[in-house]
């Protein structure tokens, strides 16, 4: 007759109702969540609009630990060198899958340094001008850019930034030329716009909505299918160039190794967050579509973002080594 007590904890390990011990005993401190960009953007609002529910469902406080620079590169790499214990957390934006292609000496890998947790959701792309350059249509836009080819100059908050390949996706599409004029962040892109020192540049939604209610810029086309309720006038790019579409995803990370118990505790925990009303709604408000995915379909579609992405950030490169330095 065989041992009771070993049949028993049997029973236990494969009860629904065990909870591995780790588990149990995550988070038994404050967990920091790395922004790997600075405050006001559209990543870091993300990661405040869920700070105070992410906490409350962990039961401990997550603090956000902003860390830019080098379109990401330097908060991710503090992430990626962090012990796999679930304390570190990392929020990304898309272009963190095409940062290999404009930093070879990059100390981290983009796939296998992390555990891809989550997919949180995406943010529509919204194309706008400047004041002082009177381009306040797209259909304008497009005429000028393709009477002077390389005139109209479009910035970005550096190399590889969420502005940059959306810009070289348009260009492809509309067949025109811009010159790329990249800055050092979002701050200083932010001040070249306003003052006119920059023509074009394509940030997400949220940022959007609250440039054009300052009435300093001109949003003129979302990259979405149809047209969003926050910008109810401007149209879609599709309109105009049937097919294009233009958007950004946020989705978090840990550092590579991380226990499954711990990651399925974050994810859950994650998504009882997200789906919170008061969540919920104040995302929605700002035009972020809520996806909340499981870690499987986060990677995978990250693998192909860096496959799509990777052949136009090739392309836009090479097209811009060739061409003269901006002005």
């Amino acid at each position: 007759m065989k041992p009771i007590v070993p049949l028993l904890l049997a029973g236990a390990l494969w009860s629904p109702a065990f909870v591995p011990a780790c588990a149990q005993t995550y988070p038994a401190r404050p967990v920091r969540l790395i922004v790997p960009f600075p405050p006001g953007g559209s990543v870091d609002y993300v990661a405040r609009a869920i700070q105070a529910k992410f906490s409350e469902e962990l039961g401990q406080t997550v603090v956000i630990d902003n860390r830019g620079g080098a379109s990401g590169t330097i908060g991710t790499y503090e992430a990626a060198r962090a012990a796999p214990d679930g304390y570190t957390l990392l929020m990304i934006f898309d272009t963190h899958t095409i940062n290999d292609l404009l930093y070879k000496d990059l100390k981290y890998d983009t796939f296998k340094s992390f555990d891809y947790l989550s997919l949180i959701g995406t943010l529509p792309i919204v194309l706008m001008t400047s004041r002082q350059s009177g381009l306040d249509t797209l259909p304008k836009l497009l005429a000028e850019a393709r009477a002077h080819p390389g005139k109209i100059n479009y910035g970005t908050s550096g190399g590889g930034g969420v502005n940059h390949p959306n810009a070289g996706a348009f260009e492809s599409a509309a067949g025109v030329r811009f010159t790329h004029v990249p800055y050092r962040g979002g701050g200083a892109l932010l001040s070249a716009i306003l003052s006119g020192e920059v023509d074009v540049f394509m940030p997400s939604l949220p940022t959007a909505v609250r440039l054009a209610a300052s009435n300093q810029v001109h949003a003129v086309g979302v990259g979405t299918a149809t047209r969003q309720p926050q910008l109810p006038d401007v149209p879609t790019i599709a309109e105009f160039l049937p097919g294009y579409l233009a958007e950004s995803w946020v989705g978090l990370l840990a550092p590579a190794g991380l226990p499954e118990d711990v990651a399925s505790k974050i994810e859950a925990c994650l998504r009882q967050a997200l789906d919170a009303p008061e969540v919920k709604s104040k995302l929605q408000a700002e035009g972020f579509k809520i996806v909340a995915g499981s870690s499987r379909e986060f990677e995978e579609r990250a693998r192909a973002d860096a496959l799509r992405w990777g052949k136009v950030v090739r392309e836009q490169l090479s097209s811009e080594a060739a061409r003269p330095a901006a002005r």
